[in-house]
């Protein structure tokens, strides 16, 4: 018997290769529709492009990062007497013009300008991340919806076989077979079953909204056809599926990230006990009239500034190594709720297919069995209402729940799929700087 609209579906494989339990990701095969969705979330999803954005921003703090402060240029009029303001009244007199540098120490400037790097690893790591998370929301979704409009398809056909069974118990009754509460205990089952069917039509609109929302659509427009979703087998193990994790889910590199700057900030903390130097050269314009022919001066020097208080700089370094070990804990802790989504997919797409298996093979082929037999007996009057009606509505549940099982296989294979990383995505790095 069909269940589903005819549409089609996703299939995933993962293949354990080598004696290191690596994880081998086979192409994907996502049905047209779900592809074309799954390209809208990269290019219109609201917090996707921000989180591009925030790589050029970290991008271009780059170069400003190991840039030298800005020079000093100021100009000076110099001992002038009170009393008259002239240039040539006394020999100190003169216009000073003076150009200062700073020089921060060695080091310095490269540290910062590598943990200006490691933020820009961090936020493509953290776009790519989110793009991860967000083709899982979409493919959750989309399989949601091919629970839901499989539930649909099927409580229709349950009403309808309602009805045959409503105009058999009004026939029963014409002739006096039969009850009026037998048609009235129908009438009243078939409008719950129709309040069923209008819960899951409600959900159905509610999960259509959620994947227009995230591909940055109008949450009213619409998506087609519901998917089917279709039986998906391989066999991961755990510790295949947390080696595979460590090495593609983009997390973990973000984390690797926030280590490297904290790392990056501990190393400046330590270099703030060393001293910066300025270098200053000034040239004084004197008044020719003075006594001694207003010979110019040139001077220069530099200035070396004094790292103290040392208990500041001491709780700068405190601070930072409290930062790298905090990094440490989070990635530490990431990892653990990884393993625990991991662990927890794996479970229930096993018990997915477990149920799969024993409503396709045994349980749904027995309720079919079970309700004709029941209705012939009916027919014969050799069984009462309730029992065919309970009959009936033992197959529908178990329609349901064999639908429901096979949606749910897709689910947990797609948050394993994103929970571990292994989605085809292209990197985004920040855009380069145009020439001029």
């Amino acid at each position: 018997m069909k269940l589903f609209r005819l549409v089609a579906g996703l299939f995933l494989g993962l293949t354990l290769v080598s004696p290191s339990w690596a994880v081998a990701l086979l192409p994907p095969d996502d049905s047209a529709p779900l592809a074309a969705l799954l390209a809208e979330v990269t290019e219109n999803n609201p917090a996707l492009l921000a989180a591009r954005e925030q790589i050029g921003v970290a991008a271009a703090g780059i170069d400003q990062a190991d840039a030298l402060p800005d020079p000093q240029f100021s100009i000076s009029l110099l001992n002038y007497p009170v009393d008259d303001l002239r240039s040539d009244a006394t020999p100190m007199s003169g216009n000073d013009f003076k150009l200062a540098q700073k020089f921060p120490f060695p080091g310095k400037l490269s540290t910062k300008r590598a943990l200006a790097q490691e933020r820009q690893s961090w936020a493509e790591a953290k776009y790519a991340d989110l793009h991860l998370q967000l083709r899982q929301q979409v493919r959750d979704n989309w399989y949601l919806l091919g629970f839901q409009g499989a539930a649909i398809a099927l409580t229709e056909e349950h009403l309808g076989m309602m009805d045959d069974i409503i105009r058999l118990a009004e026939t029963r009754y014409a002739v006096g077979k039969g009850t009026q509460q037998e048609v009235l205990k129908a009438q009243v089952e078939r409008s719950r079953l129709f309040d069923t069917l209008l819960q899951f039509e409600q959900k159905a609109e509610v999960s259509k909204a959620r994947v227009n929302s995230l591909i940055g659509r109008a949450t009213e427009l619409p998506l087609g056809e519901f998917p089917e979703p279709v039986e998906v087998s391989f066999g991961p193990s755990l510790a295949g599926l947390r080696e595979a994790a460590r090495a593609h889910r983009p997390m973990f590199r973000a984390f690797d990230a926030l280590i490297g700057q904290s790392e990056k900030k501990e190393q400046l903390a330590r270099l703030d006990y060393r001293p910066d130097v300025n270098v200053w050269a000034s040239y004084r314009f004197r008044d020719d009239d003075l006594p001694d022919g207003g010979t110019d001066f040139i001077s220069g020097g530099l200035t070396i500034n004094l790292p103290f208080p040392v208990a500041k700089r001491r709780a700068a370094v405190a601070e930072a190594d409290a930062g790298l070990r905090m990094a440490h804990q989070q990635r530490k802790d990431f990892g653990r709720q990884v393993d625990l989504e991991l662990h927890r997919s794996l479970t229930e797409r096993e018990q997915a297919l477990k149920l799969v298996d024993l409503y396709g093979g045994g349980i749904l082929p027995q309720a079919e069995q079970t309700y004709k037999a029941s209705l012939t007996a009916y027919q014969v009057d050799k069984l009462d209402f309730l029992s065919l009606h309970d009959a009936l509505m033992t197959l529908y549940r178990y329609r349901i729940d064999y639908a429901r099982a096979q949606a749910d296989a897709q689910r947990s294979l797609a948050r394993m799929r994103a929970t571990a990383g292994l989605d085809e995505i292209a990197p985004v790095h920040a855009p380069q700087n145009e020439k001029d």
